[in-house]
């Protein structure tokens, strides 16, 4: 990050308590980016009437919207329920719904970091710009106070699950600062925004497994596939961000990385996340549950599905919380992930009989 984004991110994190959020002024906006300056402004206005004292833009900045995601706890949860002998799946379910608790406290609090140090980059997007940190709508005071309160429930409730899940659960909190927060902030950094970003995944995976009680660990193959995977939908989100940004000037002003990445190039790494992906979880089915290989197709659908989304005009694929709202693609996520649960618990005998079978050669 160049001097002036750096003195922009420190005045944000030592902001007086008393005021709104300052940084770059609306004016400040290139007039090659074709962005309105005074459009946030007044939109925001336009949403919140008299809403400064309202609770509504907190509620915003924490994303419970974003809250789905934490379904990436489930083939953890699975996993382990599925693979670990003598398993009390009492117990194990009550203490997945903390676990999943848990989890959307942690991410929020994230949020809520990320949605204030990006303020100043979000008013070159042009829809994050009415967001309620970049349009004023958010005092400095409340959204620190707000992200100390979340942290801290959430890893106080962590806590409750035991030392492996604590751990992992301030892993995933700690990522949130790595992610934002300068002079690391790697969301800036080419490739490793990609790669910080989806990590979330196999520790989302690893919480979800820790929700059983085990002293087992999930296996490495699996950890990598599922960290790899979502390497691929990340590098998607960037391809179809940089192709509604288009300006080159403006993409590199609201997310720094993205004024290097050329369309090519984030296509080509998520081939090659996806790649990585699919052996590595190959590996996995192979050596632990060889009856996930009748998933595999559905698992080469969704990923197709999902690069096909990557370029469409105004593609969900950059605001994952839209994918919702495709239900043909929701339906195929649902009927994906009951054949693999399905896979999970029932045995398939002939597949473990092929797969035990030695090619015998004439002499």
């Amino acid at each position: 990050m160049g001097p002036a984004g750096l003195d922009v991110s420190r005045r944000l994190l030592v902001e007086p308590t008393h005021g709104v959020l300052t940084g770059p002024a609306p004016s400040a906006v290139p007039p090659s980016t074709g962005l309105d300056p005074a459009e946030p402004l007044r939109l925001a206005r336009r949403r919140a009437g008299s809403g400064r004292r309202s609770l509504n833009p907190y509620v915003e900045i924490a994303r419970p919207d974003h809250w789905f995601k934490n379904v990436f706890l489930a083939p953890g949860f699975v996993a382990a329920a599925a693979l670990v002998p003598g398993v009390d799946l009492g117990l194990s379910v009550s203490r997945f719904l903390v676990c999943i608790a848990v989890a959307c406290i942690i991410s929020s609090a994230n949020y809520t970091l990320n949605e204030w140090l990006d303020a100043p980059h979000d008013r070159f997007h042009p829809t994050k710009r009415t967001r309620p940190a970049p349009s004023g709508r958010v005092r400095a005071r409340w959204v620190w106070l707000q992200y100390a309160f979340l942290s801290f429930t959430g890893l106080a409730l962590a806590s409750t699950l035991g030392l492996r899940f604590m751990a992992t659960s301030a892993t995933l909190w700690i990522m949130g600062i790595v992610y934002n927060v300068p002079p690391i902030r790697s969301k800036d950094r080419v490739f490793i925004d990609v790669l910080s970003e989806s990590f979330n995944n196999p520790l989302r995976l690893t919480m979800g497994w820790f929700s059983v009680p085990t002293a087992l660990i999930p296996p490495s193959s699996l950890l990598v596939g599922y960290w790899m995977a979502g390497a691929f939908l990340m590098g998607m989100k960037r391809y179809a961000e940089l192709r509604t940004l288009q300006n080159g000037q403006a993409a590199g002003l609201y997310r720094r990385s993205l004024g290097t990445y050329t369309p090519e190039v984030l296509l080509v790494s998520s081939f090659f996340y996806s790649l990585l992906s699919s052996m590595l979880l190959g590996v996995f089915l192979i050596k632990h549950r060889i009856e996930l290989l009748l998933s595999v197709p559905l698992l080469a659908g969704l990923f197709t599905w999902y690069l096909g989304m990557a370029f469409k005009e105004e593609s969900p694929v950059q605001n994952p919380e839209r994918l919702v709202r495709e239900p043909a693609f929701a339906l195929y996520c649902a009927v994906t992930a009951a054949v693999t649960l399905l896979l999970m618990l029932v045995d398939v005998p002939p597949l473990r009989t092929l797969l035990e079978m030695s090619l015998q050669l004439p002499r």
